[in-house]
């Protein structure tokens, strides 16, 4: 009977320069990956601190990933895009597909702001902080109702009293405001003008 151990040959392990092991080179990849599921599942700008917190990732690491994921974003046309948003990183549709997105969400009509709302936002948005007075003031009308409405809707909080007789309540905007006007922060408002355009249409 043959040897068959003469038969075989043991192929040869040759150290390849510059070689970096698999888990090695799919580790950025993999980051990519953690940090796509957390925008997609957060559904709000997702914070560096936060993602630290549900790391390993360090804050360095995570920005320069997110700036990747940005440019990946960008070349791929896919309607995505992901973006600086009210101090965090959130998943958003293309500007360029707005159109389609605005005609769906409209179908939704009890999500959408009154004109009594929209112009109470914007003034608090312009003005704040500001008491219900000075909105009323500012608007000839009671707001009571609006103001309810973007309490329950968290576009405005209370923040505080102001310093005079009977200490009001003082009112600003939420950082669910950013997130629902795609704003980074308050110093991205357009003209007031612009504003109350845009939502009215």
């Amino acid at each position: 009977m043959e040897n068959l151990e003469e038969k075989v040959e043991i192929p040869k392990i040759e150290t390849l320069e510059g070689y970096t092991a698999p888990e090695q080179t799919d580790k950025p990849r993999q980051q990519k990956a953690i940090l796509e599921a957390l925008l997609f599942v957060a559904g709000e700008p997702v914070t560096v601190n936060a993602i630290m917190k549900t790391t390993e990732m360090q804050e360095l690491e995570i920005k320069k990933l997110m700036n990747e994921l940005i440019s990946d974003y960008k070349e791929r046309n896919s309607g995505i895009l992901i973006t600086e948003i009210a101090d965090g990183y959130q998943m958003v549709t293309d500007p360029d597909v707005g159109l389609w997105v605005k005609r769906f969400k409209n179908i939704h009509i009890s999500n959408k702001l009154s004109q009594p709302a929209l112009e109470t936002l914007a003034i608090v948005a312009y003005k704040q902080p500001i008491t219900k007075l000075e909105i009323d003031q500012l608007r000839s009308v009671h707001s009571d109702g609006a103001i309810k409405s973007l309490l329950e809707k968290r576009l405005i909080k209370i923040i505080g009293k102001k310093e005079t007789p009977g200490r009001p309540f003082l009112y600003g905007t939420t950082r669910e405001f950013l997130q629902y006007f795609g704003l980074k922060n308050l110093s991205d408002l357009p003209p007031i003008s612009d504003f109350l355009r845009d939502e009215a249409a």
